[in-house]
């Protein structure tokens, strides 16, 4: 008899399997999707939101993003792009931007839709932020008005409400981590701002503006020339053999201009004789060796 009522015991059956809904996947296992749950983790909710920013940029309507930390540990990002979607989504009849925010793998950038270009997680990111926030509220300027919703550990406490009226476009997304989740909700100013540097000089011409209203401190980024003035930074305390040469393109089917900086093999004087001004190709320990290698 006591050997049945084991067996039953060890059965594994369909009730079993736990189906966790919506962002609950995320808040079980928050470290799947960020890597952790310590300072960084803390900063990659950070990087995802302004990654948003940024593919505004790269599809060439983000000028400006300003980003704030304020004195509670809460960040905000404000970009001056097209906003999030507003409408409603004809498949879940919600709005554009509250599935954008409560639903994993909802975005536009799968291929072929409003970006030809993105970073960040495709369709994770700013919904992973929403479930590892104790709250968050995202505001959208568009169609002359002001959109509001707020939400809490990833779920909507308030609809999608007109708040005001507005002359500009663009998106801004205000959080505060969960001391749920994060071992500590204190950001690290220095490492905010030198992801925002990096990202100055790897998108030539948009003004970043990061302002720290613990320490009163505002820092503003930008970099007309891009990668080619990170090259002269890096080479300003020595003697350069050849010159930096960037070029910008137009990109006729928007009319957009996009600065895109290439540069020459900058040998400086307290460099090794060059033996050749072509770079090597790939051998079986390269790292493009190895990515054959490995079929991706």
């Amino acid at each position: 008899m006591a050997r049945s009522d084991k067996s039953s015991e060890q059965q594994y059956k369909a009730k079993d399997i736990q189906v966790l809904k919506g962002l609950e996947a995320v808040r079980k296992r928050p470290a799947m999707y960020i890597g952790s749950t310590s300072a960084r983790g803390l900063h990659h909710l950070f990087v995802e939101v302004v990654d948003n920013c940024i593919d505004e940029v790269l599809a060439g309507f983000c000028t400006e993003i300003v980003c704030v930390l304020h004195a509670d540990d809460s960040v905000s990002v404000t970009d001056n792009g097209r906003g999030i979607p507003v409408d409603t989504h004809p498949e879940v009849k919600k709005p554009g931007v509250e599935v954008a925010m409560t639903m994993l793998h909802a975005g536009s950038k799968f291929g072929g839709g409003a970006y030809k270009v993105s970073g960040g997680l495709h369709g994770v990111g700013v919904s992973v932020v929403n479930a590892l926030s104790e709250w968050l509220v995202v505001e959208v300027y568009q169609n002359g008005q002001v959109y509001r919703q707020k939400y809490a550990r990833g779920k909507p406490v308030t609809k999608l409400e007109v708040k005001g009226k507005t002359k500009k476009t663009g998106t801004k997304v205000t959080y505060l981590p969960d001391t749920e989740i994060f071992q500590s909700i204190e950001h690290d100013p220095e490492r905010l701002m030198h992801r925002l540097e990096e990202l100055a000089y790897l998108n030539a011409g948009v003004k970043i503006i990061f302002n720290d209203e613990k320490n009163g401190e505002t820092r503003t980024f930008q970099q007309k020339h891009g990668i080619q003035a990170y090259v002269e930074h890096l080479n300003h305390s020595k003697g350069p053999l050849h010159r930096v040469i960037g070029f910008s393109r137009q990109r006729d089917d928007t009319e957009i201009t996009s600065r895109c900086s290439t540069t020459r093999p900058s040998w400086t004087t307290s460099s090794p004789t060059p033996t050749t001004s072509t770079p090597p190709k790939a051998g079986p320990t390269s790292p493009g060796s190895r990515r054959r290698s490995r079929g991706r």
